[in-house]
């Protein structure tokens, strides 16, 4: 089984910490404001903030681009995004991720070879899910042939069962983990709550596990300074967004004291 590049290639110690780069709406979304320099702006404040914290990579995504596309984003949104990768690549020296919401793989892997990011992240990888954009399809075929032609030594995690989303009737968390990562060779699983924000069942964690216990282990939603070791218990590593935003909403921004809260924790 090839995998052009493993996680623990990324960081080679043992637990690994992500924290999220929630982008401002960006140019064609319906919360656009019109400054594409003010996006930018807070997406580096963002990255430098975590970066400080100690913080071991972090993910830039277009979180404000709501409602979402199902389908290949549009040309204004993929450039708008590389440009904001790009700008915190120059930022900060931790490993920079991409997920090109809602679900196009082949977006974030040109932007992650355009920029230099070493990772995606990839909501429907494999198998289908029932979403708010109605049925959304894996494409791991299409995907892992264009990082081969592209020649992009670039991980990928890939959700399983993501949030916000249902699995078709009969599809078993175990087989959706199985698939992921023994048959569509995605280099990490993500393991998320129902939604963004919302705590983890460790009983997911724990089967996903078990499962497949070489895979690296991501909880990517719900991790808190208070349950965050026990967490990585299970867990490879975690995805952390909202608990270390101001007020702790997601997409408001990097609050600097939760975000050294956070890593405390992790510390400790």
């Amino acid at each position: 089984m090839m995998r052009l590049q493993g996680v623990s290639d990324l960081w080679p110690d043992a637990r690994v910490v992500i924290g999220m780069v929630h982008l401002g709406p960006l140019p064609g979304a319906p919360g656009w404001g019109g400054s594409m320099a003010s996006v930018l702006d807070r997406a580096c404040n963002d990255a430098q903030k975590l970066s400080l914290a100690g913080f071991d990579a972090l993910v830039v995504e277009n979180y404000s681009d709501r409602p979402f596309l199902r389908g290949p984003l549009p040309a204004e949104t993929i450039a708008s995004l590389c440009a904001a990768v790009s700008a915190v690549e120059a930022t900060v020296t931790i490993p920079v991720g991409v997920n090109a919401l809602r679900n196009d793989a082949r977006a974030a892997l040109g932007i992650a070879v355009a920029t230099g990011a070493a990772f995606i992240r990839v909501n429907v990888h494999t198998g289908s899910m029932w979403t708010d954009q109605g049925l959304v399809e894996g494409a791991a075929g299409e995907t892992l042939r264009i990082r081969t032609a592209l020649d992009a030594d670039v991980a990928i995690l890939a959700d399983v069962q993501v949030k916000h989303a249902t699995p078709p009737v009969g599809a078993s968390l175990a087989d959706a983990s199985s698939d992921a990562w023994e048959r569509r060779l995605a280099d990490g699983l993500v393991v998320s709550g129902r939604g963004t924000g919302q705590t983890n069942d460790h009983t997911h964690l724990n089967e996903v596990h078990q499962t497949v216990p070489a895979a690296p282990l991501f909880a990517g939603s719900g991790v808190t300074a208070d349950n965050v070791g026990r967490t990585l218990e299970v867990a490879t590593g975690v995805i952390v967004g909202s608990s270390i935003m101001c007020d702790g909403m997601a997409g408001h921004g990097v609050d600097t004291e939760r975000a050294s809260a956070f890593m405390r924790a992790v510390r400790g």
